[in-house]
């Protein structure tokens, strides 16, 4: 969706009046010519959004709650469930922490794996399953006009559009903000996620638990593996055809 230029130009206006749009443009590391094409455009991306505020030491958050598309992210942040949380553990850790705990009935803090940092690999899969009640993807689709079929592209090519991660969690009740973590375009920290929480959501899990978390993440990579291979056989074969 991105935000509007002149909702941008107005935000921008209070939040660096001092600043020129040189200036502005090398504080954020941005180019002059990609935001002189989105103010053309008339739409200003999310991510020039963000970076322009934290190049200003402004919250992130707290810029983005300016637009009317935002407009109640701020107020709809609060702290992550823990289904988000083991959202963004890796399969590699999930199973080094099986393994851990084999070797190592009572574990200490020690004893256990440290986990690799997020977002990863399938991070926006893995919150939007997390937070999923069973239909979220028709809702979205049908609150969003996007059609299923795009959503599912989508994730399984590991992204999200902002809107439709920020529309996903006012759908689930989760916060507005999850998202936006699992796409990257915003930090841990700048949303408020604990340091060690997914450690501690890890350790509520009994191993039958971690099993099946386990499987269920391999069933997923499986899954996009095995399309993957597939596309590229028929990538294959169409260039052989033409050849």
């Amino acid at each position: 969706m991105a935000v509007s230029a002149k909702a941008f130009q107005n935000w921008r206006s209070m939040t660096a009046p001092w600043e020129s749009t040189a200036d502005l443009c090398r504080m954020a590391g941005i180019k002059r010519s990609t935001l002189a094409q989105q103010l053309v455009r008339g739409k200003v991306s999310e991510a020039t959004v963000v970076r322009v505020a934290r190049a200003c030491d402004q919250n992130p958050v707290e810029a983005l709650s300016f637009f009317e598309e935002y407009r109640d992210l701020l107020a709809g942040s609060r702290p992550p469930t823990a289904s988000e949380l083991i959202s963004q553990v890796t399969y590699v850790c999930v199973l080094q922490l099986l393994v851990a705990r084999s070797l190592h009935p009572n574990p200490s803090p020690a004893d256990l794996p440290g986990l690799g940092p997020f977002p990863h690999r399938n991070s926006v899969r893995a919150w939007f399953e997390a937070v999923d009640p069973g239909d979220l993807r028709q809702r979205l689709s049908a609150v969003s006009g996007v059609a299923p079929q795009n959503l599912s592209a989508q994730l399984t090519a590991g992204r999200l559009a902002p809107e439709l991660a920020v529309q996903a969690a006012r759908i689930a009740g989760v916060s507005l903000t999850g998202g936006l973590v699992a796409t990257g375009l915003l930090t841990p920290d700048e949303c408020g996620w604990p340091i060690g929480g997914r450690e501690r959501a890890l350790s509520q899990l009994s191993d039958t638990d971690l099993v099946f978390l386990a499987r269920n993440r391999l069933d997923t990579l499986g899954k996009v593996l095995r399309k993957l291979e597939t596309d590229e056989k028929n990538n294959s074969s169409f260039l052989e055809e033409l050849g």
